[in-house]
């Protein structure tokens, strides 16, 4: 089972409504993953699969070895289903 880790700079608001929208999404797909949400700093010391979450905040990830995926609009069903599924197989 993958591991998605959605970020942003709390990791109490935006990750968790962003949370909610790659769950909607994964449902829709019929796809399973293991999605949890935390801020930037505790990030840095998980592992995941993906970490996901506003270009600017997940760019503070980037160490070379990371995969890292920006969204925009948090809401945006078609914008989450593009930044995840190349991470989903």
């Amino acid at each position: 089972m993958k591991k998605i880790m959605i970020v942003c700079g709390n990791g109490l608001g935006s990750s968790m409504m962003l949370e909610m929208t790659v769950n909607a999404v994964l449902k829709e797909m019929g796809v399973s993953a293991d999605v949890r949400h935390t801020d930037l700093f505790s990030a840095k010391s998980e592992i995941a699969d993906l970490f996901l979450g506003a270009p600017e905040i997940v760019s503070g990830l980037n160490d070379g070895v990371r995969q890292l995926a920006g969204v925009r609009n948090i809401m945006d069903k078609t914008e989450v289903r593009a930044a995840i599924t190349p991470y989903l197989n």
